[in-house]
């Protein structure tokens, strides 16, 4: 059901990857919405997904880019201003990846070179979208910049590794980044702490089913589902939440509040 929120809006979204993917929910609400959008991903990610279905079932046009490349960025935010008409008004990062994790490195045996690699495009690259975007003056006024975090940033989960301080540092930048165009044009920026979610990337971390079903049980409301994510990002997008920003918002129905849940208790004394 559309109520127009993003009526006359114009975005970027990053990291559409296929119908499990949040990004995918995501254009697809903002579609619902009104909103005009460009899709954006690496090109070694567009040939493994099918964006391309996406994009013509949004009339959306896809823009190449990686986004640890300052270059390609400058290109994507000139491109995506031609193409939509005017300045943005949304933009989501939704982009994680872990050489250590895909290639089943333990915490204490991570690969350096890797680790830096994960940081970059998991958490500077979200820096260098902003650093981009100030510099070519590309957002409107009251604009709306999300990214896609998760709550192993302020806690441990062994399995997630690397990636655990990457969303860290992604909270960070949202946080100064934050201050710095809220002060220059009202612009928002915003982390959403999503529950475990059964996306490519989601299920490519060790353990994951189990992590799964156990913060199910934990959360009173369940694990939020993607579609569920796609709506509260519309949220962000629209002018209802224009005074929100430089917060980590937790998305985990109530995950981030317990201590322990019944379901957990049963289960634990079997």
């Amino acid at each position: 059901m559309s109520n127009n929120l993003l009526k006359g809006k114009k975005g970027i979204i990053f990291g559409a990857l296929d119908e499990k993917s949040i990004a995918w929910k995501v254009a697809m609400r903002a579609h619902e919405e009104g909103a005009e959008f460009v899709l954006t991903n690496a090109p070694i990610a567009m040939r493994m997904g099918e964006i391309n279905k996406l994009a013509e079932h949004c009339n959306a046009q896809i823009i190449p880019a990686d986004a640890t490349s300052v270059e390609d960025l400058e290109n994507l935010f000139t491109q995506a201003q031609e193409i939509l008409g005017g300045k943005i008004d949304f933009v989501l990062h939704s982009i994680g990846m872990s050489p250590n994790i895909r290639k089943g490195k333990p915490y204490n045996d991570l690969n350096y070179e890797w680790f830096l690699k994960t940081l970059d495009i998991s958490a500077i690259s979200f820096h260098k979208v902003m650093h981009v975007a100030e510099k070519q003056d590309a957002m409107n006024e009251w604009s709306s910049i999300v990214a896609l975090s998760y709550i192993a940033a302020q806690r441990v989960f062994p399995d997630y590794t690397d990636m655990s301080h990457a969303k860290a540092v992604l909270e960070s930048i949202a946080r100064n980044y934050g201050y710095r165009l809220g002060r220059s044009k009202k612009i928002r920026v915003n982390t959403i702490s999503q529950s475990p979610t059964k996306t490519t990337a989601g299920t490519g971390v060790g353990g994951f089913d189990a992590f799964f079903d156990y913060a199910d049980k934990m959360s009173p409301l369940g694990n939020a589902p993607a579609d569920a994510c796609a709506d509260y990002c519309v949220s962000l997008f629209s002018d209802l939440t224009r005074y929100v920003t430089m917060q980590n918002l937790m998305h985990d129905g109530g995950f981030s509040s317990m201590g322990i849940s019944e379901d957990i208790v049963e289960m634990i004394s079997k």
